[in-house]
């Protein structure tokens, strides 16, 4: 191109629009950098309103401030958009069908992104819980749009699907203080009955971590083809179940063998592995 041809390409209304361009590419970033300044910040001042107030969910507060950060960073791309003259109807149309196509290919991903957002909005379960889902025991340790995580009583790390565990029955050991301990004793038939009563119930007023209320019960409970069963009914601190549980049944044996009752068995439920004595919450 010589030097006619340039002053011939270089009109008043290029210069116009390259000026234009430049002055909306100089805008955009300066917004884009101003979103994610904003963005940043409001995410971070919402987080931080759970670790300002122990009662409020962790969780909860961290979805609620990702989700605000990429809102400022949509609107802030919206209008970059209609500074350079783009369409933003026509754009979030085709948005939208790709996002039907994407969504019909990861059904099973798109599955779990919902069920991550129940968990989070409902909170059955929450960080620090020992729960039981999908098939999984163990400390909730995060809870993220897609997964969660959980620490198992040995110490390995678990990863369960959110659409699995919404979808599953979800027992979690640590939502509620107390638990009610139950264990079962069975003695010969030839054993005196009130004597074994008598003993069960000694030993449960020794134990000074059952509560007195409810009132502890001693019941027989059912009678085997060489045994007498019995019945014990008492209620402990969530984090007490399993250590009470351990020394009512060395108490019971030790007071058997005092009064010269031969103690057959005795039978003490499965412990979720985060109540043995070593759970901090």
């Amino acid at each position: 191109m010589d030097l006619m041809d340039w002053h011939r390409w270089v009109t008043e209304q290029r210069v116009d629009e390259a000026v234009t361009f430049a002055l909306n590419l100089v805008i955009a970033v300066v917004i884009m950098l101003v979103a994610l300044v904003v963005s940043g910040w409001l995410r971070k001042r919402i987080v931080d309103v759970a670790a300002d107030h122990p009662r409020a969910d962790p969780t909860l507060f961290g979805f609620l401030g990702s989700l605000s950060k990429y809102a400022v960073l949509g609107l802030a791309a919206v209008v970059v958009l209609n500074r350079f003259g783009i369409q933003t109807a026509s754009l979030v149309a085709l948005i939208g069908a790709a996002g039907l196509a994407i969504g019909l290919a990861l059904q099973g991903t798109l599955s779990n992104l919902a069920a991550g957002v129940m968990l989070v909005i409902f909170r059955p379960i929450r960080a620090g819980d020992y729960v039981d889902a999908a098939g999984a025991s163990g400390t909730v340790r995060i809870i993220s749009l897609f997964f969660t995580e959980l620490t198992s009583a040995d110490n390995l790390q678990v990863i369960v699907p959110n659409g699995q565990i919404w979808a599953s029955t979800i027992v979690n050991y640590s939502m509620n203080q107390t638990r009610r301990l139950g264990l079962s004793f069975s003695v010969p038939y030839g054993s005196d009955l009130k004597a074994v009563d008598a003993i069960l119930a000694k030993v449960i007023a020794a134990e000074p971590r059952i509560h007195p209320k409810p009132v502890p019960v001693v019941k027989l409970s059912a009678l085997a083809g060489d045994t007498v069963s019995f019945a014990v009914r008492a209620w402990v601190a969530r984090t007490d179940w399993w250590p009470v549980s351990c020394d009512l049944i060395r108490a019971a044996k030790e007071a058997f063998d005092t009064a010269g009752i031969t103690s057959a068995s005795s039978a003490i439920p499965k412990v979720p592995p985060g109540d043995d004595g070593t759970a901090t919450g």
